[in-house]
This record gives C-alpha cells, structure tokens and sequence, in this order.
C-alpha cells in the first residue's frame, strides 16, 4: 500500500520526514507556525505603517512641506530624534533649500560649517565614491578617520551618530540628500534600513513631481512678471501703488499705468477669461494692445475699450474679458473713465468712501460692437482712486454683495494719517479683507490692486 503524498503548502517541503517522538508533550519544541505568525504580524505591521506615512507624504502639495513630512517619517523608521535635509537637484537649476528636524537654523548653520566632502550629505551630493547607497557613521566622536571639525560640531551640538540617504529617482537623477542624527553611538537595523529605503524611494518620486509643479509655477509667475510693469510711472500731482498676487497655476488678471502726452496718466486693470498659458497669452496681448490704444486716443476711454473689443474679437474670438480704463489728468484733478463688465473702482478721502457709479456693460468679447457711456470724476484734494480686479471680492471667498461690503468697509477703515500715501492705503485694504494674507481662500483668483492718491 502506498504512502500518500503530503500536500504542498508555501514554505515548507512535503518531502522532509516528519519525526514523532514517545516522551511527554511538555519537552516536544514549539511548533514553528508561531514563529510564522510573529513574522506575518511583523510584516503586517511594517506595511501598516508604510502606508500611514505615504499617504501623508501624498498629501502634502509642495516642496517644504514634503520634505518635512520625509524628515519626520525617517526619524520615525530609523528610531532618531533629529535630521536634515539638503535638497539640491543634480541638474542645478534650483531651489535649493536644507530644512532641519529638531535643528534650529543656528545649529544648521554649525553643520554647514563642516568642510562639505567631510559629510555624509556633501558626499551623497557631490556624487563622490561609495555615495550611491546609504552612508553610516556608528561612532562619530571616536572616528579618527573623520574630519576633525565634523567631530568637534557633533560633540557640540550632542549628536553621535548619523545614517543618511540619497534621495534618487531614475527620470531627475540626485535630489537630496537625507540625514538622520543619533544622541548616542547607533545605527539602524536592517529591518529599518529597509523600511527607509522603501520609504525614501517613494518620496524621491513625489518629491520630482513637486519640482516639476514648482518650476512650472515659478516659470508662469516669471512670463507674469514680465508683461506687466516693472515699474510705476512718476506723473506730477499723483502717486500711485500697486499690489498683485497671481494664482500659483499663471494669473489671468493685468494692470497698467502709463505716461501719456500733456500730463495726462492712463490706469487700466482687467481681467481675461481661462487659466494657464492661452489665458497669459491673451493677457499680454490685451494689455500690448490697450497700451496703444491709449497713447492714440486715451482722451476718449470708449473708444480704448472699443477698440480693445475689437481685438479681442478678431485675436481671441471664444475669450471674454473684462476691462477699465482711466484717463487722468492730475494737473486738473479730472477721471474719465469707462468700463466693460468690470467692477466699480473706489474713491476714498476724509469726507467720502464710496464706489463709482459706472454704467453697466457687458464684458468685451460678449457684443458684436462694444460700447457704453465715459463717466466724469473730479477727486478732492488728498483722494486716493483705488481700481481692483474682482479676485480681490472672489478670493474672500463670500458672496458677491457681502464682497463688496467687505471691501467698502476696509477702504473707509484707513486711518487718517495713513491716507496720505497711496502705499499705506493699499496695504491697510489688502490687511483688512485678507487678515491671513492674500494666499488664503480660493487661491485660483488673482488679486490685483491699483491705488491712485491725487495731491
């Protein structure tokens, strides 16, 4: 009679003979599956705990915060309680940024002090032999081999021990480097060392994509930048202020203020349907074409605009836009101004706080021919114009009207004394409709602001 084959199970070999013994069950050893069992807990509980930290590491939208988020992880896997991380991509382009964990910029600044191929970091950076994997220094204060100031820094900052890590991808090459410190003579197990590897290999790939979102963004501010004013004119009788903040994905809303013949000022602000590099475009060409307009016939704001619609018309027939333009002659203390689907500009002085009565009209782009009534304005001495785009009412967030309240509210607030720069104006508005800055709120407006104060 044949034995029966035994049957197959992951792990273990069916042919090894199984051995029985006569003696009581207290001496027979402990049967291997709880061995088993502790590894799978094991293993359960790493994965557990990757997943934890790499979800948070998804979470974070930017640079800084990603790498604190790595920073935090590592010394969570690693059993340390302090660290730095030197983000210098391999292709030299920037940003370059060292956040420290438990380091304050002081002590960061005794690090940096060390010669940089002395470190563990310099050495992982500048890509120098033996650096592609992680470096370990188990004993930093008793290694004759290191250098002796890097010695003299770890004694007096108490630390005694570092591992670090590269932080790589395939696509960018070399972004950082990741060092995590040890008060007493340490290194990680292997079991840690894994994990942080795991772990670090995922960040690197994140972190590549946040340096490519975060160069896209510095490159749309930058073409932003440039095809708006580098400067404000300076006119007799008037001085003017500006603030813009753009939306991190390329903003869509333009100023201007130009000199024209005889004295005179022209200011515009607008705004241009979209988002992204088309609606840059469509900026640059909008505010190139009011500029001309404006020194061939500023005197006439409805004929800027109208020929602004045209434009718009024949170079972007699927865009709207918003737009005003004011012709100002200081001298004379005298505001033409006309506006297509824009919002109302502010007058703000000691006897008055009020918005512009401007004639209603549709954005350009919305009509075959555009077109609506100039309307007159004579400031009083000491009066301060303040033009806005509409990100400055969408960006707080609430309801158009309640906006618009806010904002009337925060111009009649300015102090007295601080009514005499245009400057201060525009910075006690922008503080008192966004009491956490500009950045809070629906960060996809831009918020353009234009204070003219007239003498």
């Amino acid at each position: 009679m044949s034995v029966p084959h035994l049957p197959k199970v992951a792990g273990i070999d069916p042919t090894v003979p199984v051995s029985y013994t006569d003696g009581p069950l207290s001496e027979v050893p402990a049967a291997p599956s709880s061995f088993i069992q502790d590894r799978l807990a094991g293993w359960v509980s790493d994965l557990t705990t990757l997943h934890e930290l790499t979800e948070r590491l998804a979470r974070t939208s930017n640079l800084d915060d990603a790498l604190h988020e790595l920073l935090d992880a590592g010394a969570a896997l690693l059993g340390a309680r302090r660290g730095l991380i030197m983000f210098e991509p391999s292709d030299r382009r920037g940003p370059v940024s060292t956040i420290g964990l438990g380091l304050a910029h002081a002590e960061l600044g005794q690090i940096e002090t060390v010669p940089r191929s002395a470190t563990s970091y310099g050495r992982i950076l500048e890509g120098l032999s033996g650096s592609e994997d992680s470096l370990t220094t188990p004993d930093l204060l008793s290694d004759s081999s290191l250098d002796p100031r890097g010695r003299e820094v770890a004694a007096r900052l108490g630390y005694a021990a570092s591992y670090a890590l590269p932080i790589t991808t395939d696509r960018t090459g070399r972004l950082a480097a990741a060092v995590w410190l040890y008060d007493d003579p340490a290194e990680p197990l292997e079991r840690q060392r894994h994990l942080a590897g795991l772990y670090t290999g995922y960040a690197a790939e994140h972190l590549a994509r946040l340096l490519e979102l975060e160069r896209a963004r510095t490159d749309v501010a930058t073409v932003t930048e440039e095809l708006l004013p580098s400067r404000m004119p300076r006119i007799p009788g008037v001085e003017l202020a500006v603030r813009h903040h753009a939306a991190p994905q390329g903003g869509n809303d333009w100023y201007d203020a130009l000199a024209l013949p005889a004295g005179a000022l022209g200011l515009a602000v607008g705004s241009v349907s979209g988002s992204g590099p088309s609606a840059l475009a469509a900026m640059g060409r909008l505010r190139a074409g009011l500029r001309a307009y404006a020194v061939m016939e500023g005197e006439d704001p409805v004929a800027v605009l109208s020929d602004l619609e045209l434009l718009l018309r024949l170079t972007e027939p699927a865009r709207s836009a918003t737009a005003l333009f004011a012709y100002c002659e200081p001298a004379r203390r005298k505001i033409l101004l006309a506006g297509a689907g824009h919002t109302p500009p502010l007058i703000i002085g000691d006897r008055r706080t009020e918005y512009v009565e401007t004639t209603l009209s549709a954005p350009l782009g919305m009509l075959a021919c555009w077109e609506a009534p100039s309307v007159e304005i004579e400031p009083a001495p000491g009066e301060t114009l303040l033009l806005y785009t509409d990100g400055l009412l969408r960006r707080a967030g609430d309801s158009m009207d309640r906006a618009f309240t806010r904002l009337h509210s925060a111009a009649a607030s300015v102090p007295r004394a601080l009514r005499q720069d245009a400057s201060a104006v525009a910075d006690h508005v922008l503080r008192t409709v966004f009491p956490d800055g500009p950045e809070q709120g629906d960060d996809t407006e831009d918020v353009v602001l234009l204070a003219a104060r007239f003498d």
